[in-house]
């Protein structure tokens, strides 16, 4: 079952998945796809099974800036099922892929039914927060070079391949930096063979060189979720 794919949904009791699931239905998502803009009512949520969704914030100048990332780990707009309907950012598809689509009233009805959902889903927007200064910290503290290495490992884990489809403009876009940042840095990483990359696709070729690289951030993003979906 597609639904196996997410493992938060993986995680759920028989009778909490069984509320669900007439409100599930698979979809596929293209990469640069918007989910929701900032301000909008939020009618559906996502639980992503193979795509990757950016969440993002919008400066006056159009410079846009990621602040989360969510895959098969997570959920995206869980936070419209305890009445925070409005977005208070936008909701982007990072990499093509699948996710399962649940109605709003149908999450929300099935979290007010059951203590254990409705305290997963707050405890996933409290790690989707977390991760939100992470990434905040991250930027104000750490060279470009760890935070590429960190996204690259991110990005990685959620759609479980080591071919990445990113431009440059993309990369800097989500880092919030210069295009030439990114052209520097990752010219840097494939002379020192961690991967190789080619007009829009990234290839990793030695993944514990690029863990090496990486800021911290990283394995506390990692662990934050781990966390989540052993709880």
């Amino acid at each position: 079952m597609p639904h196996r794919d997410n493992l938060l949904l993986a995680s759920l009791s028989p009778s909490d998945l069984a509320a669900l699931q007439p409100h599930l239905k698979l979809g596929r998502f293209e990469q640069d796809q918007v989910l929701f803009e900032a301000g909008d009512t939020i009618d559906a949520t996502y639980f992503p099974t193979s795509a990757v969704v950016s969440i993002v914030v919008t400066l006056s100048s159009g410079q846009v800036v990621e602040a989360a990332m969510v895959g098969r780990d997570g959920v995206v707009g869980a936070s419209a099922a305890l009445d925070g309907r409005m977005a208070l950012s936008r909701g982007v598809i990072q990499l093509s892929g699948e996710a399962m689509v649940c109605s709003l009233a149908g999450l929300r009805g099935a979290a007010m039914q059951s203590q254990p959902l409705l305290s997963l889903l707050i405890r996933h927007e409290q790690t989707l927060y977390s991760q939100a200064q992470q990434s905040t910290a991250c930027m104000a503290a750490h060279h470009v070079n760890a935070r590429l290495c960190r996204w690259l490992l991110r990005s990685r884990d959620l759609s479980q391949s080591d071919t990445l489809l990113f431009t440059q403009e993309f990369l800097a876009e989500m880092l919030g930096v210069h295009r030439t940042s990114v052209t520097v840095v990752a010219h840097t990483l494939q002379e020192a063979g961690i991967i190789k990359y080619t007009r829009g696709k990234i290839q990793i070729t030695n993944l514990e060189g690029l863990r090496d690289a990486a800021c911290e951030c990283y394995e506390t993003v990692k662990s934050q979720y781990q966390n989540l979906l052993r709880d």
